[in-house]
């Protein structure tokens, strides 16, 4: 049943913008763990979010827009790649069976241009996602980038204020005593190079994709004064800027009652602080009058759990609203602000920059555009969507309707799809890796591909990913989200537990997903 979409003051199952034109250009702003109850634009008043309200009073508000693979890495391929990640393997690079939009991008004569401080673009398990842009600017120091061997011995506490450090080693606790100014900080960068690309150099080329991968709110929680105490001035001592990674976080004695509310308010202070340098690019599209033939995509890998029941970070728990329900809005040449309320995922995002730009790629993907919702003619591109992270619950949202499938018997079987065969690595544990593939692998093909592809098999008792490391004790859940978004009334019952089994079981098929998939959720 479609659902209803809103623009400007009309409100129909459908709505026609006489105005609508296809952009010349695109620029995507991604930030990362970007809470979507968080911002203004989406009723939160619990932080400063006043430039993110400024795109959002000229574009369409998608109000049921989800994760599809997670974390970070997954959902920039959804977004890239345009197929989801999650069934096939935890974690990683561009395959040599599928290729990335810029790609295509660049053989249709678009420049494309990457400004990004996200490190793990430039790592093992993301190395090669930043290729076929026709050129990318790094912005080093964030998060695990190895970029300075030790701390700078004439810092004095400014403008990086004292924090405590990690619970494992980071190489953020050493690069932040070498900021000198508040333009020094990683986010900060990352915007002032953008918008001096936009300035200099956007002008010069007939078309282009500006890709704008900012890493921030992420953790750690750091930014300068007066920044970094603007939501929790009467915190006494250094700042906690590296949240824990956990359920029962109160509950459980993790961090108490108090370290949790100043957590949440550091997350805030990066929000707002990331929000104001967000403002600089917008100062440009400005005043060139680029919003006359330019796109703008504000979007997000996924959420960040900053205490709502009881949870931080993202840890082996089912995709709770929190952290897959998820903001993103579009700025349209020719389309009013409004809102839509129909089922959209990360990879629609790549089918819609498809559609702009005229292109296609080989590979199977599972994306629809967005550009039908945002020009009225029609209400929804989809029933149901599919999130989750590899080897953990399955999650399904069909209607108003999520459902989380837990694995059976184990956990098992289960396999992994690549044939580059690399993660995420945990720079304080260089020996955490991924298992190799071993005798039992099995040359395969990914669906529409005629490339082999190794999957190897894990069996009870094998080591895994550690992605898949979870306690194995999840229930299968089921909460209308539009009623209950704080998923407060687990409405499971046999009948709609079989129809939404039936669902997702039907789901999973018509994707081509792997058969231990099926068999691992007990379907």
């Amino acid at each position: 049943m479609p659902r209803v979409v809103t623009v400007g003051d009309a409100t129909a199952s459908t709505y026609q913008v006489t105005g609508a034109t296809m952009p010349r250009n695109v620029v995507v702003v991604l930030l990362d763990s970007l809470n979507r109850h968080m911002l203004g634009a989406y009723g939160g008043d619990e932080f400063d979010t006043p430039n993110l309200n400024r795109v959002a009073a000229r574009s369409v508000r998608f109000d049921r827009h989800y994760t599809g693979s997670l974390p970070c890495m997954p959902a920039r391929h959804d977004l890239l790649c345009g197929s989801l990640d999650f069934l096939w393997r935890p974690w990683g690079s561009i395959e040599v069976w599928e290729e990335p939009i810029t790609r295509r991008l660049h053989s249709a004569g678009v420049t494309t241009m990457l400004v990004s401080d996200h490190p793990h673009l430039f790592e093992t398990g993301g190395e090669n996602y930043h290729c076929d842009f026709t050129a990318w600017e790094y912005v080093r120091g964030h998060e695990d980038d190895p970029w300075r061997t030790m701390a700078d011995t004439s810092w004095v506490g400014s403008p990086a204020v004292p924090a405590d450090a990690s619970w494992l080693a980071r190489h953020y606790d050493t690069s932040r005593t070498w900021f000198r100014t508040d333009d020094d900080f990683p986010g900060a960068r990352t915007m002032d190079e953008a918008a001096a690309w936009l300035e200099r150099a956007a002008g010069h080329h007939d078309r282009f994709m500006l890709f704008i991968d900012e890493f921030d709110p992420h953790e750690p929680f750091d930014v300068p004064e007066p920044w970094m105490s603007r939501y929790d001035p009467d915190w006494d001592g250094p700042k906690v800027i590296w949240p824990p990674y956990t359920a029962d976080a109160v509950a459980g004695g993790h961090i108490d009652e108090r370290t949790a509310r100043h957590i949440r308010a550091n997350y805030g202070a990066k929000l707002s602080f990331i929000d104001d340098r967000l403002g600089r690019v917008l100062d440009v599209l400005d005043r060139h009058a680029m919003w006359d033939d330019t796109a703008v995509i504000v979007c997000t890998d996924h959420g960040h759990y900053l205490g709502e029941r009881d949870i931080f970070g993202k840890p082996g728990v089912p995709v709770f609203e929190p952290l897959g329900h998820i903001p993103m809005m579009i700025a349209w040449p020719g389309v009013p602000a409004g809102s839509s309320s129909a089922l959209t995922t990360t990879v629609d995002i790549f089918a819609t920059l498809c559609h702009i730009f005229d292109v296609n790629v080989e590979q199977a993907t599972h994306g629809h555009s967005l550009v039908p919702l945002i020009t009225g003619e029609t209400a929804a591109i989809r029933d149901r969507l599919l999130t989750g992270v590899w080897g953990r619950t399955v999650q399904m949202v069909s209607g108003s309707m999520k459902y989380v499938r837990a694995p059976r018997d184990g956990n098992r079987p289960l396999s992994m799809w690549s044939n580059r065969w690399s993660t995420m690595p945990i720079h304080a544990f260089p020996n955490v890796r991924l298992p190799r593939p071993d005798r039992r692998a099995t040359l395969e093909y990914m669906p529409g591909s005629d490339v082999p592809v190794i999957r190897q098999p894990f069996g009870i008792g094998d080591p895994v990913p550690y992605w898949a490391q979870t306690s194995g004790d999840d229930p299968d859940l089921v909460f209308d989200v539009v009623d209950d978004p704080a998923e407060t009334h687990d409405i499971t019952d046999v009948h709609v537990g079989r129809r939404l089994a039936a669902e997702l079981r039907d789901e999973l098929a018509a994707i081509g997903a792997p058969d231990d998939q099926l068999a691992r959720l007990g379907l």
